[in-house]
Order: structure tokens, then sequence, then C-alpha cells
């Protein structure tokens, strides 16, 4: 079951790299077009969705505290939920597929690794123990 979420999880983390960073690259006249918002709100979604995608990774790959993976599973999560809900008010219906997808995997790599394969710790070198 690991590598069914794994496989969820990758691209999943790439998908919200990619749309944390966009939101950092694109001209506020284009992040402000459909929703208007201050264009703070949109980085500070961006950040957190460059954070969440390194927290859905990165504490997996190195084996350290790797309880953060379902935390930002989880917020990744919420984020999509209100992105579906901004969404549907704005009036584009068929456009809140996308962030109710990316919500519903999100959620599930947090279940997969709170409940169906959660990550180990490393167990720590013996040179790095303190001595008695």
């Amino acid at each position: 079951m690991s590598k069914a979420v794994w496989v969820v999880q990758a691209p999943l983390a790439l998908v919200y790299l990619f749309a944390g960073g966009v939101k950092f690259t694109l001209p506020p006249e284009v992040l402000t077009a459909q929703f208007p918002a201050p264009v703070l709100f949109f980085q500070f979604i961006g950040a957190c969705e460059v954070l969440g995608a390194l927290g859905l990774v990165l504490p997996g790959i190195f084996r350290v505290r790797t309880v953060l993976t379902p935390l930002a599973a989880a917020g990744l999560a919420v984020i999509m939920i209100g992105a579906t809900f901004i969404t549907l008010a704005v009036g584009l219906g068929a456009g809140a597929l996308m962030p109710l997808a990316l919500g519903l995997l999100a959620a599930f790599v947090a279940y997969g690794r709170t409940r169906l394969a959660p990550l180990s710790e490393s167990p720590r070198s013996p040179r790095l123990q303190p001595a008695r």
C-alpha cells in the first residue's frame, strides 16, 4: 500500500510545487482576473502550496519528521476545499472539478500516511547518539 500512496504523493507534490510557483511568477493582473482578491492572498496560498509540496515528499525521502507528511497533505486538502468553493462562487462550475480532485487526492495521502501506510523514522546512527 505504501507504493500506491507514493504513486499519488509524488505527482501531487509536483502539481502543488508548480501551482505555488506560478502564483509568484504571474503578473498581479492575471492573478486577480477571475477572482478579485489581494495579490498577497494569492502569494500566501502559493507559499502554502510550495511548502505543502515539500512536506509531501521530503520527510519520506529523508525519513525525518515523517509525521509532517499527513499534516502537509491535510493542509493542502483544506486549501483545495476553499478553492473548490471559491471556484463555484465565481460561477465556474466545471472549473471546480480540478481543485476538488486535487483535494481528494491530498485527503487520500493524508489518510494513507496516517492509517494505511505510515512512514517510519530512520533509526539513528550509533555515532550520533550521546555518549553514556
